[in-house]
């Protein structure tokens, strides 16, 4: 790493950041997570000083200064040698400040952000969001558009999907089975039907995932279906025959981080050719789907002295490397050591989509938060529109907005139908044409509503489960 200093006057004070890692730190906005790894800037006069340097930092200097050295950290080997350097070309002369001004301008458009994206460092997009108000990462990642497809097409302009998430405590079959039931009835499920199983092992994966599958297949859902176990119990899942559509992955942003949660990039990579090599996908082969979230570097001592924002970034490279269907940052779940309250939760969840749809992800947000924290409902609330209004991919569909397997608090069905209607937003196109065949949604002039009772076609799987 380089020595040479930053600084920055701030009335009669100058302020001293000894290297770019210090410098990012500093710069970042106030989050409970950088105070408790005591890398955050001591006032916020220095946090503007920090940012007025950081503004003048060539964006070259990120490709010859890594924040966590090469030689100790595969995951920056993977963000250097994987660097498009005619991508990159078109803003390779500007500053840190001067790119925030290129990424708000008109020039900035949908096909430029796109043809960028492999050209942006992780350490870029971290650094540039630093210098950027709520409003700019909101302008800005409306403007990324990021298309992904399986059994149907995630990241259309104009449509925002869910992931049903029918959690149980004890992954009872019927239990799972009414919450999917439910999610589908609210037009829930376009992203995923992604399930955390209660008991983690190779048998209730493949019990839970070949469920799935036979709803998927007896109701025609143009959906794909996911177990959210460790990577390693979806290979073995795949090696007994199981009907795996999606890959689940939790990941970090360092190599040491990504090695607490068992993983390497090998093995991701293996994950991925086995996920491929069953040809599951009928729109596209799109098979990866990776959560992230900031302070999870921090919370396994694995942070390498970097803020968690950054860290977080990182995590996008792993991601953008294995062309994932969805990429979801569940921003408030670590808790109030990470995130303290609404006002940290909020700002973490915009640059988390800012900083992964810069990067070329199809970033979605658990909108959630732990019931410890400083934080309620309609603080979701608000981070829902804002992050509607940004563009996001998709978000968490949860009966009653709450997880009774995972104990925390995210978004409903009844949610995802609020911010779709007031924001004019549809399901995937394909979703949306099944829940008009299924009598779920019809045709409305001011858009697609709730059918007035509940379709034929479910009464006898009612009955049954009543």
């Amino acid at each position: 790493m380089s020595t040479s200093a930053f600084r920055h006057t701030v009335g009669s004070h100058t302020y001293q950041f000894p290297d770019l890692q210090a410098l990012m730190a500093r710069a970042t906005p106030l989050r409970s997570g950088d105070l408790l790894a005591g890398v955050a800037a001591g006032s916020a006069r220095e946090r503007v000083a920090a940012q007025m340097a950081l503004a003048e930092v060539p964006l070259t200097r990120f490709l010859s200064e890594a924040l966590v050295p090469y030689e100790v950290d595969e995951v920056t080997r993977l963000i250097v040698d994987t660097h498009d350097a005619g991508a990159f070309a078109p803003v390779r002369h500007l500053t840190v400040g001067d790119f925030r001004n290129w990424l708000l301008s008109d020039a900035a458009d949908s096909a430029a952000l796109a043809a960028l994206a492999p050209g942006i460092t992780p350490e870029m997009a971290a650094a540039v969001s630093k210098t950027m108000r709520n409003q700019d990462l909101i302008l800005v990642a409306k403007k990324c558009r990021v298309v992904t497809a399986f059994r149907n097409t995630i990241g259309l302009p104009g449509r925002m999907a869910t992931r049903l998430q029918p959690n149980h405590p004890t992954d009872d079959a019927i239990g799972i089975a009414a919450s999917m039931l439910d999610g589908l009835l609210y037009g829930s499920g376009d992203a995923v039907i992604g399930i955390n199983p209660a008991s983690d092992n190779v048998a209730q994966v493949v019990q839970i995932v070949t469920m799935l599958d036979a709803v998927i297949r007896r109701y025609d859902i143009p959906t794909q279906s996911c177990v959210l176990t460790h990577v390693t119990n979806t290979l073995q899942a795949i090696e007994q025959g199981a009907p795996v559509d999606l890959v689940f992955q939790s990941i970090g942003g360092t190599e040491a981080t990504n090695s607490s949660f068992g993983l390497n990039l090998a093995l991701l990579a293996e994950a991925r050719s086995a996920a491929l090599s069953l040809g599951r996908g009928t729109v596209g082969d799109n098979v990866m789907y990776f959560e992230t979230g900031q302070g999870s570097a921090l919370s396994a001592n694995a942070h390498h002295g970097l803020d968690q924002q950054t860290c977080e970034a990182r995590a996008y490279a792993v991601a953008r490397h294995f062309k994932p269907l969805l990429v979801n940052t569940v921003v408030g779940f670590i808790g109030p050591e990470y995130l303290f309250d609404a006002k940290q939760i909020t700002r973490a969840g915009l640059e988390d989509h800012f900083c992964g749809k810069l990067l070329g992800l199809p970033m979605g947000c658990d909108v959630c938060y732990t019931n410890h924290a400083e934080a309620d409902q309609n603080d979701m609330d608000v981070l829902l529109t804002l992050l509607g209004v940004a563009g996001c991919n998709f978000v968490m569909g949860i009966p009653g907005s709450d997880d009774i397997m995972l104990n925390y608090q995210t978004t409903s069905f009844h949610d995802a139908l609020y911010v779709r209607r007031v924001l004019g937003l549809r399901p995937a196109p394909e979703f949306e044409a099944w829940l008009q065949r299924m009598q779920i949604f019809h045709a409305h002039p001011d858009g697609m509503r709730l059918g007035a009772q509940w379709p034929d076609v479910f009464a006898d799987a009612v009955r049954r489960m009543a």
